[in-house]
């Protein structure tokens, strides 16, 4: 359920009891589970947010560790990696290699394929794509574009969004966004979107949206305004208004 989901001792309570073999959790909830005690948990699958070192440190002694990457877009999943080693030269843990059917290609912004180890966009292809967004022909034109690569008529790359590069065995490594759309817990953020009703509060004349570590480490979004020369509003005001 929901409420177990949302509470680590009866997620553990769980695992224990239905002696559950294979998981897919999101790093923020790996982070924070305990991983004492679970004997017949063999399968981690790391999946949401970029997994860092220290949680495929904690998580993959004594079982396998896999590191996954997929949007929605894509019917989720589209990479995978096993975490045998940590690489020193990365700073997050690699999304790993393309699955069966998959296509992916790291392309600069004139969609020419970029050298390993160079930055670029990644994009998607394969039979995983959805067809588009529900009644949003203009985003579904600006983010589903034809497949230069493809031999079929009719093919179609995803555009992710997500800044990546190809590691020297060919593992990709992701860096980050080219937007502003943060991750907070697994959930795909447009801050644009937060401070644009920010924006229209009445005391509020400048405003910008930023994802934050808090002192647990687990991200958080934090407003940051300036006020059109009236009362600052209270937080409180300010969540009611949103």
């Amino acid at each position: 359920s929901r409420d177990t989901l949302m509470s680590a001792p009866d997620l553990i309570k769980l695992f224990r009891d239905e002696g559950i073999t294979t998981v897919t959790l999101p790093p923020s909830l790996l982070k924070v589970l305990p991983n004492e005690g679970l004997d017949k948990l063999e399968t981690i699958i790391s999946a949401g947010e970029a997994c860092t070192k220290d949680i495929a440190k904690r998580w993959a002694r004594g079982r396998r560790l896999l590191n996954a990457y997929g949007p929605t877009e894509a019917t989720i999943g589209v990479t995978s990696y096993l975490v045998e080693r940590i690489p020193a030269e990365c700073t997050t843990i690699p999304i790993g290699k393309p699955i069966h059917n998959v296509q992916l290609y790291i392309l600069d912004k004139n969609m020419n394929p970029v050298p390993r180890g160079v930055r670029g966009e990644l994009y998607i292809g394969g039979v995983g794509l959805a067809r588009g967004y529900h009644n949003r022909p203009d985003l579904t034109a600006e983010r589903f574009v034809p497949d230069p690569f493809a031999n079929k008529p009719g093919a179609r790359l995803y555009r992710t969004g997500d800044l990546t590069r190809f590691l020297p065995d060919g593992n990709i490594e992701f860096l980050g966004r080219i937007d502003h759309q943060v991750k907070i817990r697994g959930f795909r953020i447009e801050v644009e979107e937060i401070e644009s009703h920010l924006a229209k509060h009445p005391a509020v004349e400048n405003v910008i949206v930023l994802a934050r570590q808090d002192n647990s480490g687990e991200n958080r979004l934090v407003a940051y305004i300036t006020k059109d020369h009236k009362p600052v509003p209270e937080n409180s005001e300010i969540r009611e208004f949103l």
